[in-house]
């Protein structure tokens, strides 16, 4: 579970990279023995003629860090577009000002990226990198969807090439269309690991407890390799299992057990 609330404030020092460890300074915190990169949004980018902020109360377009040149795909800025690949949490953190907490946003999935002219800690003129990011759905448990009708006519491997091609985040000029990708990935993803599970929990061998309304067997999304189970993943981690297994994963005592035994059957499958 994701130890944050979104509204919530926090110290930054105390609460999250003492606990957790990270990066002090800067927008972009990447520590390594946790499966979260915290990136945090404030006011200091007014000063180079760019502010972060939501655009249609749907996608927030985060400004990349690099205070001198053209901003590139390194450090912090690879960690935010690589989080799904890498297997990452994105939190966001809104900064309330110097020597005051910070407040969490949530969690959040990179769906695109554009570039825009903006200037550097000199005044010179510079290609800036501006992240489009969707808000990903923090519940723990979130049920396989009915299967799109687009997939019910493809072959698994049709349905696999799609959902390796969506799980990456992409170049897009324009952010309007992220929120509708976004959805795209997640559905790529789930179409194609409920059409390999074909009805059979992945860790336990056993067939769905029930079907649905709809006559689909009853399966849960499960992402082996972070802490929520919103959004878009490499689908070569991510399994269709049982609801009740699925909580014993999350809340059980024996849940690292159980999530390591479904990582070493998942490569088996994807082998």
């Amino acid at each position: 579970m994701i130890p944050f609330v979104i509204g919530e404030e926090y110290s930054r020092r105390d609460d999250i990279h003492a606990e957790f460890g990270g990066q002090r300074q800067g927008g972009i915190s990447t520590p390594s023995e946790h499966p979260y990169v915290f990136i945090f949004t404030g006011k200091s980018g007014e000063q180079h003629g760019y502010a972060d902020g939501w655009h249609d109360n749907e996608v927030f377009l985060y400004t990349g860090e690099g205070q001198r040149g053209d901003m590139t795909f390194k450090a912090g800025n690879k960690a935010i577009r690589d989080h799904t690949l890498n297997g990452k949490d994105l939190l966001l953190f809104e900064a309330l000002g110097k020597q005051k907490p910070v407040r969490y946003l949530g969690s959040f999935s990179c769906q695109s990226w554009g570039t825009f002219r903006g200037h550097d800690g000199d005044g010179n003129e510079r290609e800036c990198i501006q992240f489009h990011l969707v808000r990903a759905d923090e519940t723990q448990v979130v049920p396989v969807e009915a299967t799109s009708s687009a997939a019910r006519s493809m072959s698994l491997e049709e349905l696999k090439e799609r959902a390796l091609a969506a799980s990456k985040p992409e170049l897009a000029p324009q952010w309007r269309n992220a929120r509708k990708a976004y959805r795209f990935r997640s559905q790529a993803v789930r179409d194609y690991v409920l059409a390999r599970a074909a009805g059979i929990c992945e860790l336990t061998g056993k067939p769905a407890p029930f079907r649905t309304k709809s006559g689909e067997p009853y399966l849960e999304v499960h992402h082996t390799r972070r802490v929520s189970d919103g959004g878009p993943d490499d689908p070569r981690h991510v399994a269709a299992i049982c609801p009740t297994v699925h909580r014993e994963i999350h809340f059980g005592k024996n849940g690292d057990k159980l999530n390591s035994e479904l990582v070493a059957k998942l490569k088996q499958i994807e082998c």
